[in-house]
């Protein structure tokens, strides 16, 4: 269908979407749409045309998808008065960090401010550590990518590399989290970028979420913080961060907020477009290095056989896998399999660790992650099956070759990428940023 829309206004479109700017002059994000160029705007995702000449849009809307018009500009005015303090520190390269609960408007700010700088001729880096609705890299990662034209969504970007968690929530990952930002910062600044902005998650509120956030800013070290606010909720995280420079933002009118299954969609584009064109690939595990996995202990070696042996009496059988971890033993049995509660309760006694018991096929359908040699990050597969007797893995991936590393996550998908619950606790426990 054809709109047209006069000057001042902002046209507002919720995905699946594509608008096309005929006539006239638009902004999106900050960034000047060019005339015939096609914006596609995904499910989930909202984005505002702000009209400065009446404008003719050519649209055309998907299920559920909707427009609307808005009086003004709905990017706040304190997003120029943030990005004006931005742009006069002179220091470089200079990081960014944004700061923001759930749906408050961080990744169109970071979106904003980078198509702002490259106005400015500015090298911009987008380091997103948002593992619940992640834009840049594979759901339950953290990624960078240089950024050399404008955009509307992060989403279209290519990450440059990545860093897998593994799971949507950094309630259950913090160290792991607190590693990937550090060593992409790192690698981020070999690039040479003016400006690094660094997105994160919006776990905020609460004496957990300000500790970590409180680590997190102090481990990156950023030159501004900007703060993004729909009423007070950040006060007690920025009252902890005083040593820096904070600047507080407007979260926009106009924002809307997500459900959990909403986000969880969203997440689900993200896996559909990461395994587009995978197929089944067998590895020989002696080929791999496997990371340790919580589900099965598959990466550890057994060193104490004389109490396996013990173990496997007790048992009255051999497992499929055996491995003893830091903090509990795992035992994986074939599908028909059953060890009774008592026997369990004896391997506890003996290993004085606790005792899971994992049948096969468990397995099957967890997030996993894979690298080349150099730890370089490849992208993402779906765990098919451990083929246990033939010592192979089965990975369900567009990656085809140098395939040296795999470690697996706390995230299940089902054959059609949906998630589905890997632990029953995690459904009714947790902070979900998803």
């Amino acid at each position: 269908m054809n709109r047209t829309v006069e000057s001042g206004k902002t046209l507002l479109v919720d995905g699946p979407a594509s608008v096309t700017a005929v006539s006239g002059k638009v902004e999106v994000f900050g960034s000047v749409l060019r005339s015939t160029r096609k914006v596609v705007i995904r499910e989930g995702k909202r984005l505002p045309f702000a009209v400065k000449e009446t404008a003719m849009f050519d649209i055309s809307l998907g299920e559920n998808a909707s427009v609307e018009e808005a009086d003004g500009n709905t990017i706040p005015s304190s997003w120029t008065k943030a990005y004006e303090e931005l742009s006069s520190l002179q220091m470089r390269p200079l990081t960014a960090v944004v700061l923001g609960t759930v749906d408050s408007g961080k990744t169109s700010f970071c979106t904003y401010l980078i198509n702002k700088l490259l106005s400015e001729k500015q090298r911009v880096a987008i380091l997103d550590g948002d593992l619940g609705q992640s834009d840049v890299g594979p759901p339950c990662t953290i990624a960078y990518a240089s950024v050399t034209k404008p955009v509307a969504d992060l989403f279209n970007l290519e990450a440059k590399n990545a860093f897998f968690v593994g799971v949507t929530s950094p309630s259950k990952a913090i160290d792991k989290v607190m590693e990937g930002l550090a060593s992409l910062r790192k690698e981020v600044t070999t690039d040479n970028p003016d400006i690094i902005v660094i997105n994160t998650d919006g776990w905020v509120e609460g004496e957990d979420a300000i500790n970590y956030k409180v680590q997190l800013v102090e481990q990156l070290d950023p030159d501004i913080v900007f703060c993004i606010q729909q009423k007070d909720e950040l006060v007690p995280l920025l009252d902890t961060l005083e040593k820096f420079r904070r600047v507080s933002v407007d979260s926009p009118s106009t924002i809307r907020q997500r459900s959990r299954e909403k986000r969880r969609s969203m997440r689900e584009l993200g896996y559909i477009k990461c395994l587009r064109n995978a197929k089944v690939q067998s590895i020989p595990l002696s080929w791999l290095k496997i990371e340790a996995n919580e589900l099965t202990g598959l990466s550890i070696t057994r060193e104490n056989f004389g109490q396996a042996s013990r173990i496997y009496e007790l048992l009255g059988m051999k497992p499929l896998h055996f491995a003893e971890l830091r903090d509990k033993v795992c035992i994986v049995i074939g599908k028909r399999r059953w060890i009774n509660t008592d026997t369990i309760k004896k391997v506890e006694e003996i290993t004085k660790k606790k005792v899971v018991v994992v049948r096969k096929g468990e397995e099957q359908g967890l997030l996993t992650a894979l690298y080349d040699a150099e730890r370089k990050f490849l992208g993402i597969g779906v765990l098919r099956e451990i083929d246990y007797k033939r010592r192979v893995l089965k990975v369900y991936t567009p990656i085809s070759k140098d395939i040296s590393i795999v470690a697996t996550g706390r995230v299940k998908l089902d054959k059609n990428l949906r998630e589905i619950p890997v632990f029953a606790e995690e459904e009714s426990t947790g902070f979900h940023n998803a």
